[in-house]
């Protein structure tokens, strides 16, 4: 899968700022049919950095988050400042 197919867009809710500054975690909504390896991929790819653990879930409207844990080498928020969320 081409990885601008598989992350739809940054989650920008309040648990995702939290997460991001606790936890070194981002938010994506992701496509329905990527597997937590597609999405690994995709966010290393396209970000050029080094994901620790990622983590996925549906939700009953049909849409699928991946809660993406970065190492510690890359802040979370350095990328959500590259994609314009803080």
């Amino acid at each position: 899968m081409d990885p601008y197919d598989v992350i739809k867009h940054p989650s920008s809710t309040e648990k995702s700022i939290r997460l991001m500054e606790s936890e070194n975690t981002l938010v994506f909504v992701v496509d329905i049919k990527a597997n937590e390896e597609d999405i690994r991929k995709a966010v290393e790819k396209v970000f050029n950095v080094k994901v620790e653990r990622v983590n996925t879930f549906v939700s009953t409207r049909g849409t699928k988050k991946a809660y993406i844990k970065f190492s510690s080498e890359t802040p979370a928020i350095d990328i959500a400042t590259q994609m314009g969320l803080m």
